[in-house]
């Protein structure tokens, strides 16, 4: 149908160079052998109201991350976690950490993610999870109220979500009092190293206890972070269950075509039944908004997401997608990462990302939870 023979990349796309990387067969999920946890949700040693409140949610087996990094936690161990993105990292912590606020209200989360939308995802999560067990959060990301986030902050409160950067302006306002936070996550950690957060993970991570518990996530495990490994945590038990740098479940395709048609071929693929929930990448904002209107204009109902956008209508934009009133969702990277959006059924790489890891991260929206996916990147 859309498939092209495979050939040399461009000069200029030197982190594309092997082209083959990214046609790749899922995995039939029949194939593979399902993973057989040591735990249940309804034997782990948490509090009886936690455990109704995660069995309540759905969650009977954990994940292979789950299943190995919460009793650990429950340990009080500092935890080195690599996983694959969408295998439940994000309960794999809180779970955990909310039973150690249920038996001690003295103690203090920080939990920092390199995405406001992140952040939210966690605390909505964390929400879910803490409900009628009388523990609160304040969400603390930039692009939103600073004067709303310092109020809420004199509520009383055991969790504190957000970005590094709004969390070190509220410390230096003396908003936050890190010294009374015993405990840190860092998730997405090789994505803050990224986006240039490091100075601001160092100077907060200075001011927090030298006897923490800090538990640590993480897609890749790069020279840089193993530097920031032995750097901030304290003798960490190492817990990977990454299956490889990709989903098994996403089929990866590549479409060459000319730049010239290359608008027309995306909206008769959008067309196609099979095409029911679609996440469109491309490079810059303006190019995004751009093919969000162009799309809008052809009849496709269609959002967009990118820094040009404040946070009500980034997160309008992922309400729409997620609730299916919309079919598309054009987004820069600040989408690639740690958000959990159900049934996306393709992922289209329109304009090709920066590096390969941040391809794994874009795919990687699909074939989640188990399900299978198809991924397409255009090569022009």
């Amino acid at each position: 149908m859309y498939r092209r023979q495979i050939r040399r990349s461009r000069p200029g796309q030197k982190q594309f160079r092997d082209i083959s990387k990214f046609i790749n067969k899922a995995s039939p999920i029949l194939d593979n052998k399902p993973y057989v946890s040591i735990n249940s949700f309804s034997s782990f040693a948490i509090s009886e109201t936690l455990k109704k409140n995660v069995i309540n949610a759905g969650y009977i087996h954990p994940t292979p991350i789950q299943d190995q990094a919460i009793p650990y936690i429950l340990n009080n161990r500092d935890i080195v976690g690599i996983a694959n993105t969408g295998t439940g990292k994000t309960a794999a912590f809180i779970i955990p950490l909310l039973n150690k606020v249920v038996n001690d209200r003295n103690q203090n989360v920080l939990i920092m993610t390199p995405t406001r939308e992140l952040a939210i995802q966690i605390n909505q999560e964390l929400i879910k999870f803490a409900k009628d067990l009388n523990i609160f959060s304040v969400s603390t990301v930039g692009g939103m109220s600073i004067s709303k986030q310092i109020s809420d902050l004199q509520h009383r409160h055991n969790f504190i979500i957000g970005t590094p950067g709004r969390i070190k302006d509220l410390v230096k306002r003396n908003c936050i009092d890190l010294k009374r936070c015993q405990n840190v996550v860092l998730d997405e950690s090789d994505r803050m190293l990224d986006m240039g957060f490091i100075n601001d993970m160092r100077f907060l991570l200075s001011i927090m206890p030298k006897n923490r518990h800090t538990l640590f996530f993480s897609a890749t495990l790069s020279s840089d972070i193993k530097n920031l490994i032995k750097e901030f945590l304290n003798n960490p038990v190492s817990i990977s269950v990454k299956t490889g740098d990709t989903a098994r479940g996403v089929d990866q395709d590549v479409v060459y075509v000319k730049d010239k048609i290359k608008f027309d071929l995306l909206h008769s693929l959008l067309t196609k039944d099979e095409f029911k929930k679609v996440l469109v990448f491309g490079r810059t904002k303006m190019g995004v908004e751009k093919l969000s209107k162009q799309l809008s204009n052809k009849g496709h109902r269609v959002e967009s997401i990118h820094g040009n956008k404040n946070h009500s209508q980034r997160q309008r934009a992922l309400s729409q997608f997620k609730e299916n009133k919309s079919q598309i969702l054009v987004a820069t990277d600040v989408a690639a990462r740690g958000l959990d959006i159900p049934d996306i059924s393709h992922v289209i790489n329109y304009e090709l990302p920066s590096t390969y890891e941040d391809y794994i991260h874009r795919i990687g929206r699909t074939g989640r939870g188990g399900k299978t996916g198809k991924a397409l990147t255009f090569i022009d």
